[in-house]
């Protein structure tokens, strides 16, 4: 049975991320983080330069994106990126040492979580053709490329849901159910 870690990046627990999330392990047994939940300071605040400690809740996440080897991010598309609480997520576990190692003299990195895969559930206020079109998916590229890829994720793959705004009932429905099936595949 695949180790799955759910990572829920929004930070209100009344949005439909989180029936998304509920949708997805429903009769599995799965480990997650609720990023608005987590009690941590989400400023990198020495950027890489000067080590900060990390909270008990993040070294909690470390531990469980180290005991999985399926990753599941859902969260919501919010200025073309994802909300502020999971990019300073990102910024204070994602460190040298746990997701990559600088080289020495070198402006090249070690992947340090090679192994693992990835799928991204991302909700848009937006139709997701125009996101793609009119935008080039850059949450998308960031998340996928600039971060999964970058510590070691190779097979990550997207799922794009929109428009939420303004969406019917069936709409939201029919997601559930696709998002339960993503997760059945997974089992």
């Amino acid at each position: 049975m695949r180790k799955i870690l759910i990572i829920n990046g929004h930070p209100d627990k009344e949005s439909f991320n989180f029936a998304l999330s509920k949708s997805y392990k429903l009769g599995a047994e799965i480990k997650e983080i609720n990023i608005r939940e987590l009690n941590f300071n989400p400023n990198l605040q020495f950027g890489y330069r000067k080590r900060t400690e990390l909270e008990p809740d993040l070294l909690d996440a470390q531990d469980k994106i180290k005991w999985a080897n399926h990753l599941v991010w859902i969260y919501p598309v919010w200025w073309s990126s994802v909300p502020a609480i999971m990019k300073g997520f990102l910024d204070r576990i994602l460190l040298p040492g746990f997701a990559f190692n600088k080289r020495k003299d070198s402006l090249w990195s070690d992947k340090c979580l090679t192994g693992k895969t990835a799928r991204l559930i991302c909700t848009l206020d937006q139709p997701a053709w125009y996101y793609k079109w009119m935008y080039r998916n850059p949450s998308h590229n960031a998340m996928k490329k600039g971060t999964m890829n970058y510590i070691g994720v190779k097979k990550v793959r997207i799922t794009t849901i929109g428009p939420i705004r303004l969406s019917k009932e069936e709409f939201r429905i029919k997601w559930l159910k696709k998002v339960e099936r993503l997760g059945e595949m997974n089992k």
